[in-house]
């Protein structure tokens, strides 16, 4: 069922009365990242450069989110005496947002977007200062599927979050300070012959030269110290590598870009731009609207803030009874729910072309794909489908398809997890993506402001 965004004044804890109208729905009533491709292009940089951590980016989404009158939440207390029709929640490296009308219509069902916010990288283990022939390394291991040779030679910085005994969180980010270095060619004259990188023993950062002081809590003390708190009060840390090179446009054109992380803060940014663009034109959703980026994603998501964890069902059920829904008209409110699974995906890579289907050979700049899988390691059916060609037709948005060689297995996403846990449609798209999961990826500018917009009309009813 289609139901169209409501314009007019919409008062509550998080907004401020504005009248809009939806006669051009990428006009001036709306966020100018939606409607210009080097703006949002700007606001991914600056979303993935304050992103350095599945943490730093639930915080920067609820900054962001703030700034156009969300509120958040705690989830220890009820929500059912005062909860704002546009506020947010965070769980660890997770965020859900939300704008819900004042009443929920006949017929009317929940409008998801999903997406993740972790990415591969190296995570610290306890004690993680390692001294090894004169150096003081970095003890980490492989946090989800990197290509590994594309943390070589390449500055890393340190971030996530430290707790302490009383149970505060405080997140924590370095500047450069650690890398991985290659042999040389001089030393091992096969390196260039075939690579072998073992995880054990050649990817532990460098980050100093061992001395008196090369302490196995060095790592942490000095993390400690960034963030203005006791080492001796440090209970636990949740911290990853990630590379500091800024993104970068590049291309005959500028029409590339060059960023860590794409996978999968390209997907959660557009779920943000669009939300935001909504917020900025006013009015109340006719059919609640929920974006809700997850955590865990590249390592099975089977956490208490993975797809696969309770988060989103504890969520809906609870903004079920803020609307008036229970029982058996929660489950009957589901069945008329849809989901967009958003995670990056692949574009043809010219050198590889014989890896994917010889039909379907989706490139960057041409659209956010449709990613279709008969092992249903993508959500999409035939049902999805429709959902989302209405959302890219509304909004005026080429898509393209993506289906995988016969012979090469894909990757999977949040998408079948929710799909299976609520019983909901859900449909997996994505930007296409060269380079995936390598420290540098690349995308096309225009494929994120497309996603966007999509994802935008999908949310006014389309």
């Amino acid at each position: 069922m289609a139901l169209q965004w409501k314009t007019g004044a919409m008062t509550d804890a998080a907004s401020t009365p504005v009248s809009a109208s939806h006669s051009d729905p990428f006009g001036a009533a709306t966020g100018e990242a939606l409607r210009d491709e080097d703006t949002y292009t700007d606001s991914l940089i600056d979303f993935v450069t304050a992103s350095p951590s599945s943490y730093h980016a639930a915080a920067e989404a609820a900054r962001r989110l703030e700034a156009v009158g969300f509120s958040g939440v705690e989830e220890t207390v009820s929500w059912e005496a005062d909860l704002p029709r546009r506020g947010y929640v965070i769980r660890d490296g997770a965020i859900a947002a939300w704008a819900l009308p004042k009443a929920l219509a006949p017929g009317a069902g929940l409008r998801i977007v999903g997406a993740h916010t972790d990415s591969p990288a190296l995570k610290l283990k306890p004690n993680a200062a390692l001294v090894r022939s004169g150096w003081q390394l970095i003890n980490a291991e492989v946090y989800g599927g990197p290509l590994l040779a594309s943390l070589l030679d390449r500055e890393l910085g340190l971030a996530g979050r430290l707790t302490t005994r009383d149970g505060a969180v405080h997140l924590v980010r370095t500047g450069p300070i650690a890398r991985i270095c290659q042999i040389a060619p001089h030393l091992d004259r096969g390196v260039n012959d075939a690579l072998h990188l073992d995880r054990q023993t050649h990817l532990l950062p460098l980050w100093s030269l061992a001395g008196p002081d090369a302490a196995p809590d060095a790592v942490e003390t000095h993390l400690c110290e960034i963030a203005g708190i006791d080492p001796a009060e440090l209970a636990g840390h949740d911290v990853l590598t990630y590379p500091t090179q800024a993104p970068a446009r590049f291309g005959r054109d500028g029409e590339f870009l060059a960023s860590s992380r794409l996978d999968n803060l390209s997907s959660v940014h557009a779920g943000l731009v669009a939300l935001e663009a909504l917020a900025a034109a006013g009015g109340e959703p006719a059919e609640p609207v929920i974006l809700i980026a997850f955590d865990h994603e590249e390592v099975g998501s089977a956490t208490r803030s993975g797809a696969d964890g309770p988060f989103l069902t504890t969520l809906l059920r609870r903004l079920a009874g803020v609307l008036g829904v229970s029982g058996d008209d929660v489950e009957a409110l589901l069945a008329r729910s849809s989901c967009v699974s958003a995670d990056a995906g692949h574009s043809v890579h010219p050198a590889y072309a014989h890896l994917h289907d010889p039909a379907v050979q989706p490139l960057i700049n041409h659209g956010p794909l449709l990613k279709i899988n008969a092992q249903q390691r993508y959500a999409t059916d035939a049902v999805g489908a429709a959902i989302w060609a209405r959302a890219c037709a509304a909004a005026g948005v080429p898509s393209q398809d993506f289906v995988s060689n016969n012979a090469v297995p894909c990757g999977s996403t949040i998408g079948p997890i929710t799909a299976t846990r609520l019983g909901i449609t859900t449909v997996d798209v994505g930007v296409p993506l060269l380079s995936m999961h390598s420290a540098r990826e690349m995308a096309g500018v225009k494929d994120g402001p497309w996603l966007a917009r999509a994802l935008h009309a999908y949310w006014l009813g389309a």
